[in-house]
């Protein structure tokens, strides 16, 4: 079986790449598009939901797929702190085309602290199997079977994706 040659890619790359896909929106206007149209749910919310969720898998999953690589610390650091920063603009706008003051990156660390909690609350070693519901309960449709799936769904959808681009890279130093 032939392996691919892995991509050399700079640390501050990977931590570009890793936040751009943590933010892109695409496959959450997919999930949407799978709610039922006569359901009672809250697409607005399950929409919000479903990018804080995103971004909080992709960092989980930074944490759990570079274990044991010396790189690790400095990506999950560098990756949030761009997350950080896109979270203050996005606050920002909210606050200039709303009036209301919103904490996003706030918002991301309540929501990391709450899966978290579920995870280790379920103690099944299968985190999917926690975030599904803890995600409906969040969008205040905890007996949603779609609601569920969609959780689940980003969640694993984006973990796969951090472990497979993890897995695809070589971390090489920047040349002057």
């Amino acid at each position: 079986m032939a392996t691919a040659e892995k991509q050399d890619v700079t640390l501050k790359t990977m931590c570009e790449n890793l936040a751009a896909f943590a933010v892109d929106r695409e496959d959450i206007k997919q999930l949407l598009a799978t709610l039922p149209e006569n359901d009672d749910v809250k697409t607005v919310t399950v929409e919000y939901e479903l990018q804080l969720l995103k971004i909080i898998s992709a960092g989980w999953a930074i944490s759990v797929y570079m274990d044991g690589k010396k790189e690790k610390e400095s990506l999950a650091e560098h990756f949030w702190l761009i997350i950080r920063e896109f979270s203050k603009n996005l606050s920002e706008t909210l606050h200039l085309t709303t009036g209301a003051d919103v904490d996003y990156f706030e918002t991301l660390k309540k929501r990391l602290n709450t899966y978290l909690a579920a995870m280790e609350k379920t103690g099944s070693g299968e985190a999917t199997q926690a975030v599904g519901p803890e995600f409906a309960r969040l969008c205040g449709s905890p007996d949603n079977a779609f609601v569920t799936l969609n959780g689940a769904r980003i969640f694993h959808l984006t973990v796969t994706a951090v472990q497979e681009y993890v897995g695809s890279v070589k971390i090489v130093t920047e040349s002057a």
